[in-house]
């Protein structure tokens, strides 16, 4: 595989490892050897170990003194503090949006990634579905003007893709609980009601972790 410098290569590497992980192509407990990725990826060992350090930073790969890196464990605890996060940090972009928008032209991307939404959907295509969610979350980072909280979204970014796709796997048809839970976002952002936007993205993080736990066999 040949890299492109558009992001650092290390960030590029951490990507395509983040996405397998995502994906399940790469299990909990399993060791990634350097090695391996250095060769496969045809990259140097230091890019790669930069790279695994940018993933134990987010959360999806663990680094053992004398045993390297490995796919980091899916447990009921960790399940449960992330998605009651990012209720929190969602429920932040929700309200700014809310409070900032100002003309339809505001909120049109917002309608057409629901569209999109609709569309994955029903083609039952999970991956475009995932990456469609977190656009929303990223056309709402305008409103909410605050890089810190940006940034948090972004570096937890790929752990709550990986509880989501997980989520879906095991039950596609919760695609469509999650675009009602959006259709009912959508309409508490126009009437600029935080109470109603709460009470959307709690039952969006319920929803999520009620499935990743069934999936984990720990609900």
């Amino acid at each position: 595989m040949t890299f492109k410098a558009l992001d650092s290569l290390a960030e590029q590497i951490a990507r395509h490892l983040a996405d397998r992980i995502v994906r399940g192509e790469l299990r909990p407990g399993e060791r990634i050897q350097e090695q391996k990725v250095t060769q496969a990826l045809n990259v140097s060992r230091g890019s790669v170990r930069e790279a695994l350090l940018i993933l134990e930073r987010r959360h999806l790969v663990v680094i053992l003194p004398r045993r390297g890196a490995q796919v980091s464990e899916l447990n009921a605890h960790h399940v449960r503090s992330l998605c009651t996060l990012m209720s929190e940090l969602y429920i932040l972009l929700g309200n700014a949006v809310a409070e900032h928008w100002r003309s339809e032209a505001d909120l049109r991307p917002f309608l057409a990634l629901q569209q999109q939404l609709r569309e994955s959907a029903q083609a039952n295509a999970i991956q475009a579905f995932v990456d469609d969610s977190f656009n929303v979350m990223r056309a709402a980072y305008p409103f909410a003007n605050n890089p810190y909280l940006q940034e948090t979204v972004e570096n937890l970014q790929p752990a709550i893709s990986r509880n989501y796709y997980l989520a879906l796997e095991q039950r596609k048809a919760a695609m469509t609980d999650y675009l009602a839970l959006f259709d009912g976002l959508l309409v508490a952002v126009r009437a600029r009601d935080p109470a109603s936007i709460r009470r959307q993205l709690k039952a969006y993080g319920e929803l999520s972790c009620q499935l990743v736990l069934a999936a984990l066999g720990a609900g």
